[in-house]
């Protein structure tokens, strides 16, 4: 039989916040086991960094110019030829979803035999007297698994948290079984119990968090805030107010208190162990359902989190706290030859996944997908990869382009015309700008043209083709595209 394909998915989480990537304090024994038995891709980037574009790159294997996704914007239909889910089906997987999906419909299956959904706290959905609005109570498993258990009127807005309040955080409120985390991860294993023995299976386990809002059960809670917690990281090119305190844009230009932040950051770590601790529930069920030595894993994040650095909250924006993920191909029982314990610095992106995990259940990969196996990259096999990566996100006047190669990033800012140049190599926390700096100018100018080429013939009008043209309109999603 063909082997299982397990792809655990998680929302808004940093790429180095690993042990394995030698995070100071936070803890996910778990994922480094999967690490161990994998390869570890250090470069891997979501190209779009917010949801909606970040998944529409994962279930189609394209490029954001290619599915029209090159900013946030709900309520835009998932019309597209050829989804994963549906090519696993058709190479005779059993396939399921259980979490976050985040497509629209909310509840189009894209290909899946069925999805158990809980795509979180979206505002779309919950806004009241709009036309045409989904009820939140239709487009969500979750909820209604909470109240037949607990009674009276849950809602997810009980803790007192936005779904997007990086900066707030508290401890979860009820008891820890009723977290969605361990929700997800439950379900998950009911699927084990009731899937179809004949058929190999195709198990996506989305989780919203570290997505906020950040409440983790109290015993993260109160482990993480014991700890001496980390300063963000502040470029020398980043924005203070006049008082000398780091401006947040994603907070429509608020200041953070430094506790405030600091509690966040604890909060944030406590969730990702929480997380690790989970999906270590689930590995220890897949050993009891005896499938974990036939199931190929892949682990990755669909965007990061700033988390307060350079005076940043949340995603979106190009720096590798927002557009750096982590992304680990695991091979518990060597079905791949991959070299396990590795890692690999080719330039990865979201829209590899597709056709790695088509390449894993030997199923055919359709035209329609822009992406690469990796698996041969963890085979250790001497293959044409991409020199580099472009992405970008519609942003307000901070809408940008960016490309990355993986010794170096160069940032256009499409409203404003500035530019950042980054050696990655000697400065990976990106804390100085040489954009300005003459030794530079060459490489940048050469990555500058890169881009001009990327968007040559935009409906935008960013690029003529010859140069970078400042104040075009920046559109979230594009007209010429397959949406």
């Amino acid at each position: 039989m063909k082997p299982n394909v397990l792809l655990i998915m998680v929302d808004q989480m940093r790429f180095d916040c690993l042990s394995s990537a030698g995070h100071p304090i936070v803890e996910t024994p778990n994922l480094d086991q999967l690490a161990a038995e994998g390869v570890t891709f250090g470069n891997a980037y979501s190209a779009t960094p917010t949801c909606v574009p970040a998944r529409a790159a994962v279930l189609t294997g394209m490029s954001q110019r290619s599915t029209g996704r090159v900013g946030y914007q709900d309520r835009v239909p998932w019309d597209y030829p050829h989804m994963m889910p549906e090519e696993m089906s058709r190479a005779g997987y059993h396939t399921q979803c259980v979490g976050k999906m985040h497509v629209y419909p909310s509840r189009n299956l894209c290909g899946f035999h069925n999805v158990i959904l809980h795509d979180g706290y979206l505002h779309h959905n919950r806004f009241k007297n709009t036309p045409y609005q989904e009820s939140f109570e239709q487009t969500d498993d979750y909820l209604p698994w909470l109240r037949e258990r607990l009674g009276g009127h849950r809602d997810l807005t009980d803790i007192g948290l936005d779904c997007n309040a990086s900066a707030m955080s508290r401890p979860w409120h009820l008891p820890e079984e009723f977290h969605p985390t361990n929700w997800v991860v439950t379900q998950s294993i009911d699927f084990l119990r009731r899937r179809d023995p004949r058929k190999p299976f195709f198990l996506k386990m989305s989780f919203v968090r570290p997505h906020p809002p950040v409440d983790p059960p109290p015993a993260y809670f109160d482990y993480y805030m014991s700890k001496e917690i980390d300063e963000p990281v502040i470029g020398t090119w980043a924005a203070e107010d006049e008082a000398g305190l780091g401006l947040l844009p994603t907070t429509r230009r608020g200041v953070v208190p430094k506790q405030r932040l600091k509690r966040a950051r604890a909060a944030y770590y406590a969730l990702i162990a929480h997380l690790d601790d989970q999906i270590g529930r689930f590995i220890q069920a897949m050993i009891e359902y005896q499938v974990y030595q036939n199931t190929v894993i892949l682990f990755v994040s669909d965007h990061g989190e700033l988390l307060g650095e350079h005076h940043f909250l949340a995603k979106s924006l190009a720096y590798e706290g927002s557009a750096k993920v982590p992304f680990i191909l695991s091979d518990p029982g060597n079905q791949l030859g991959i070299q396990k314990g590795t890692t690999c610095d080719n330039i990865i992106e979201l829209r590899d996944i597709m056709p790695t995990l088509l390449d894993a259940a030997e199923a055919p990969v359709p035209e329609t997908v822009e992406g690469k196996s990796v698996i041969p990259l963890a085979r250790g096999m001497e293959t044409e990869w991409r020199p580099y990566l472009h992405g970008e996100h519609a942003y307000g006047d901070l809408s940008h382009h960016y490309i990355v190669n993986g010794k170096e990033k160069y940032i256009w800012y499409s409203q404003t015309g500035i530019e950042q140049y980054f050696d990655l190599v000697n400065d990976p926390k990106e804390i100085h700008n040489l954009s300005h700096d003459h030794r530079y100018s060459e490489k940048v100018a050469y990555l500058r043209d890169i881009l001009v080429q990327e968007l040559k013939g935009r409906e935008e009008g960013y690029s003529d083709g010859t140069q970078l043209i400042i104040g075009c309109q920046p559109e979230a999603v594009l007209n010429n595209n397959n949406k």
